[in-house]
């Protein structure tokens, strides 16, 4: 169970949140705190796995909560909670697992509490992220939401479940960078995380890959090393 601390300055988004987290089988004790000094105060007397954190709270923010929390020997993990996206660069700069932005969907807060959930399982391993730029506006994506690569010139377009986002990295120096993270070439245009991929058609005649429902052609050329990757996937009887 992970035991959670819930702080925003206003007491109805505290409730709201915790009530959502209440709903989720994998939370235990929530706490809540209607203050950042009221944060630090319970973080002294409660253990807690995670901290749902407004941004802008008054006197002691969301920030410099994270800051306090990232000098101590064993730190929760932290999720920020706010109405924009003006500090989420400095908020993964802070480790944050994840940035959930207001109104928070149930939908949204489980994937969250998923993530938390991998962290404890995997020992606090912090995601890989990513700073990407759409309209004006720099944001952190985690590379684990990437489902599939498609190359557009020298850039390199990013899709996840939510949207997409042009970066200026040529598809094949991410295909070294993130070949040990499950991705794979499948065609000269596109590179393919393998946790994403739901099916595969392997004949000769048009082999292809489906990926978060985007059906992707797979190259005569490439056709052999995903054969291979997916072999290795195969689970087999023990002897």
């Amino acid at each position: 169970m992970i035991n959670v601390l819930v702080a925003d300055d206003e007491l109805p988004a505290v409730e709201e949140l915790a009530y959502l987290l209440g709903r989720d089988d994998r939370i235990g004790i929530i706490h809540r705190a209607s203050s950042g000094s009221e944060a630090l105060r319970a973080l002294t007397t409660h253990a807690v796995d995670a901290v749902f954190l407004d941004i802008h709270m008054p006197a002691v923010s969301g920030l410099d909560i994270a800051r306090a929390i990232a000098r101590s020997s064993n730190p929760p993990v932290v999720v920020f909670v706010t109405a924009d996206e003006d500090c989420a660069l400095e908020a993964f700069e802070l480790a944050a697992v994840d940035y959930l932005l207001k109104p928070v969907r149930a939908e949204r807060l489980a994937r969250s509490v998923g993530r938390i959930s991998e962290l404890m399982r995997d020992g606090g391993e912090a995601p890989e992220m990513i700073t990407v730029d759409q309209g004006g506006t720099t944001r952190m994506i985690r590379r684990d939401d990437v489902t599939y690569v498609q190359a557009q010139g020298d850039y390199a377009r990013l899709h996840t479940s939510e949207a997409s986002f042009l970066i200026r990295i040529p598809l094949a120096d991410l295909e070294q960078q993130w070949a040990e993270a499950g991705f794979i070439r499948t065609h000269r245009s596109y590179l393919v995380a393998l946790k994403h991929v739901t099916s595969m058609k392997l004949a000769a005649d048009k082999p292809s890959v489906t990926v978060a429902g985007a059906g992707l052609p797979i190259s005569r050329r490439h056709l052999p090393t995903v054969r291979e990757k997916l072999e290795a996937t195969r689970l087999r009887p023990q002897a």
